[in-house]
Order: C-alpha cells, then structure tokens, then sequence
C-alpha cells in the first residue's frame, strides 16, 4: 500500500495510522513524497520526510515535480503533476491504492471556494487516480475525511511529534489560503460527505461494452434516468472511449439528454467521441476524425516496453520493428485474417482502432509477439462508481 506523506500534521496522521495497519495486516507500506520545487525549503523537507519514513521501517520515494512551472493556474498544474507522480510510482510498486490525507477542513474550503466562485469538488474517500492514463487501476483512498484537522494535530502534539508547515498554505494568493482564512478554526462539525451517486451507478451499470472500446445503452435503460445522471454518465462515457483527459461542459452533456429525450436518431460528438443512436441504442466510441489531441498519431512500439496509445489501449511488443496507427486510411492493406475480426466490431468504431504497421508496410489488427488490450471499460467502471473497493488484479 503507498501513502502520500507531504511531511504536513495531516499526512503525518495518516502516515502513522497506514503503519499501524499495514503492520497490522502483513501488507508492506510505501511512503511517497512529492517535491514540487516551489519552496527554497523543499529538499529539506524531503530529507525530514525520508527520516521520518525510515524511522518507521518503511520504503521511502521522493517524487520530483521537474521542468518550467506555469505562471497561472499553479495549484491546478501541482495538483495533476502530483497525481501523476503517485500514480506512477504506485504502479512500478505495484500499489492499487496510494492513501492521501484529506481532512473534514478540506472539504470545508472546497465548499468555501466554490461559494467564491471556483469549481473545486469535494475531496471524495474512494475514487480512482484523476492522472490519465498514469492512474490506470490505481484508486485514491482518503480515510480522514470524517476528522479535523486541529483535532488530528492535537493527538500528533501530544505525543511530541513535529510536523511541517508549507508556508503557501497562508498565502493569500491561493484560493484554499484565502478559503482558510475565512472558515478559521472555529468552523463547528465536520460536514457529511455526500453518499455516492446511486443513479449514475446503475446507468452506467446498464451499459454494454464491446469490441474496439464501445460503450452502448438501450435507450430506453437512458431515459429512465435522473437528466442529470444521465448527462455525467454519457459524459464520463464520451471521455473514456475517447481516451481523454479533459470532461466536456455540461451544457454540451445536457443538450444530448434532450436529444436522447426526443427519440430521433442523431450523431453527435462530445469530448472527442462519436455517438450515434438509432431507434433503440446509443452508442459511444471514439471519433476518428477529431485528431486535434494528437493521439491517433503513428508511433513507434519499443520491445517490451508498455505504450498507452490515444488514451484507450495499452500495446506492448516483443517484436522489433513496428509501428501503431489508426486503422483509418490503411483498411485496404489490412491483412486477411484481421478484417474477419473487424467484422466484429460496429462499423463506427472502426477507423480508430489501433493497427499495427510492420515496417514493409504490412497493416494487422492481432500479431503473434503482441498484446493490445483497451482500456476503456475499466476506466468507464471506475469512473462511475463500480469499483467498490481495493483491485485484486489492477489494470495494465
């Protein structure tokens, strides 16, 4: 199990409840650390954080945030690049859940932010890795929801335990600070956490899932729903079968729910998606024709080396050599015994496949020496709620 340990009261809390419970349990704990660079102090605080780790027998990582930082949106750009971080190392460890330690004063200031404007959710207690695809099968878990911070630095002060104090916490240049500031340690309890969305669950439930990474409903199993679950389900669809990072606008997610609502047959796109409903079904899969992310771009495949190809499927090879494309433009080149697979998949889907370039030119969908499996469902899955708890085997 790893856990994100910034060195702060309330990483160190949890820190020290993972180890009693990792050690409780026969499980082997990973402490993660993130350095941002932000502060003069950051490699002073790592070296605190791997003293604190090693003290405990734990294995420690220090994460680097390196590069240029953006002089706009610098908490959003820290936040994904920590997500990021985690998720990878949490991986090559072979860690499902990376713990992080998020307090009832977290959701208290998303919810004060949002009432000065911003767009901050609450901190959810189970969720899957936001980074994508680096957090394919990897989860979010935050158990400190429920408690206070003061009352968790009370317990840490009363054992004489130290903790850091980053000093961007109290700057009032960053909406969470000023948000801080308002609330102050009066706030009286903690609030609740709202219960997980039970309609978007069973939508999501009802979906099919098929070859090529398409996502389909009855449309009648649709316009059963609650308009709003609706609209984050197809919009939650539309990303996972485009490979996506980045979810549409509501407006766009609500005007196809009224499309939905009428009956007719139309085809709309939504988040780099193709959905097309007929009479009775709607499906969802990637638009071959929108390559403004760049991700149906031809790249080449390195021997035994994992590639996350446009978000969707992961390809690894042991053959030297090839290359990976969209099968758009190359059908007529596509080898006898994948186009009896392809008849398999639904037509729409098609062009956006990815098809493996040999370097005479050969084009095949399947190829002894390589594995390709989509990674859409399980993201779909996560996503919407239908991952209840710690993966047995993780994706990818």
């Amino acid at each position: 199990m790893a856990v994100a340990y910034s060195g702060g009261g309330d990483s160190l809390a949890l820190l020290l409840a993972a180890h009693a419970w990792t050690a409780a349990h026969g499980r082997r704990l990973l402490v993660l650390h993130v350095d941002h660079g932000l502060q003069s102090a950051s490699a002073d605080w790592a070296r605190h954080c791997q003293t604190v780790a090693q003290a405990l027998g734990a294995r420690f990582q220090r994460l680097s945030w390196t590069g240029p930082k953006p002089s706009t949106g610098l908490p959003a750009a820290a936040r994904a690049a920590r997500h990021s971080l985690l998720a990878e190392a949490a991986r090559a460890a072979g860690a499902s859940v990376v713990l992080m330690g998020h307090t009832a004063d977290d959701v208290l200031e998303a919810r004060q932010m949002r009432r000065e404007g911003a767009t901050t959710p609450d901190p959810r207690a189970w969720s899957p890795s936001p980074a994508w695809p680096e957090g394919r099968g990897v989860f979010v878990l935050r158990p400190l929801l429920g408690a206070r911070r003061a009352e968790l630095r009370a317990q840490l002060a009363g054992q004489s335990l130290t903790w850091i104090e980053d000093p961007a916490n109290a700057d009032p240049t960053y909406a969470r600070a000023r948000a801080r500031a308002v609330l102050g340690p009066g706030e009286p309890d903690a609030p609740e956490t709202p219960p997980p969305d039970e309609a978007l669950t069973l939508i999501a439930g009802r979906a099919q899932h098929g070859e090529g990474g398409t996502i389909s409903w009855r449309r009648e199993d649709l316009r059963d729903g609650p308009d709003r679950a609706v609209a984050q389900v197809l919009s939650i669809a539309s990303l996972c079968a485009a490979g996506g990072a980045r979810p549409p606008r509501r407006a766009s997610a609500d005007r196809l729910v009224e499309l939905i609502a009428t009956g007719r047959s139309f085809v709309a796109t939504l988040a780099g998606a193709r959905l097309v409903a007929g009479a009775e079904t709607l499906l969802v899969v990637r638009e071959a024709g929108d390559a403004a992310r760049g991700g149906l771009t031809e790249t080449p495949l390195e021997e035994n080396s994992p590639l996350v190809w446009d978000g969707r499927f992961e390809v690894q090879t042991t053959r030297p050599g090839l290359q990976v494309g969209a099968l758009a433009g190359r059908m007529a080149r596509l080898a006898p015994e994948s186009r009896r697979w392809l008849a398999d998949v639904p037509a729409a889907a098609r062009k956006a496949l990815p098809a493996l370039i040999t370097a005479d030119g050969q084009v095949r969908l399947k190829m002894e020496g390589v594995s390709s499996h989509s990674l859409v469902r399980a993201r779909f899955e996560a996503a919407t709620g239908q991952v209840g708890r710690e993966p047995t085997q993780r994706l990818g």
